[in-house]
């Protein structure tokens, strides 16, 4: 009798860890965020082939953000930082760091890297990496930004001041 009670303990001891690994990995799965939206970036001084130190904003709107836990419909970031860029050099690779307030109030730090491609008259940006802080912390992060760089022959005069595109982003 003190056998059984004995192995039911340890039934019982496995049973649970196995109902905590089950928990735990259903946990992981929950949590997937997509979202689509716009960004706009403007730079000043404009833009032009030779670098110089510009002031870039960007501001960003996901309107449009399918959570599966259901809370987080729609986001935004904006960010202003100084950079020496010049219409021959908006390709190079990059380290960021974006803080997005979501429609709940609360928000997210996401820090990744990010490169981008010149695509058919538009630079595209992807910029993965991590949640650092805040609601979604540990989540990997894929953010593209397709902005189109109609008026490329700007940068011989006056220079680009600006422009907006699309952007998707994609937390799990």
């Amino acid at each position: 009798m003190a056998g059984n009670r004995a192995w039911m303990a340890v039934v019982a001891a496995v049973m649970l860890a196995a109902s905590a690994l089950v928990t735990g990995t259903a946990h992981a799965a929950v949590g997937l965020l997509q979202c689509q939206g716009s960004e706009s970036v403007t730079y000043s001084p404009s833009i032009i082939l030779t670098p110089r130190n510009v002031t870039i904003t960007t501001n960003g709107q996901f309107t449009s953000c399918v959570d599966t836990q259901g809370q987080v419909t729609s986001g935004s970031y904006g960010e202003t930082f100084t950079i020496a860029a010049g219409c021959n050099n908006l390709l190079d690779p990059f380290q960021a760091e974006r803080v997005v307030t979501w429609s709940t109030g609360d928000s997210s730090t996401l820090t990744g890297s990010g490169s981008s491609t010149a695509v058919l008259g538009q630079v595209v940006t992807t910029i993965t990496g991590t949640v650092t802080a805040g609601r979604f912390q540990g989540r990997t992060v894929v953010q593209t930004i397709t902005l189109p760089q109609t008026q490329l022959l700007l940068c011989l005069t006056t220079g680009l001041t600006g422009t907006t595109g699309l952007t998707t982003l994609t937390l799990a």
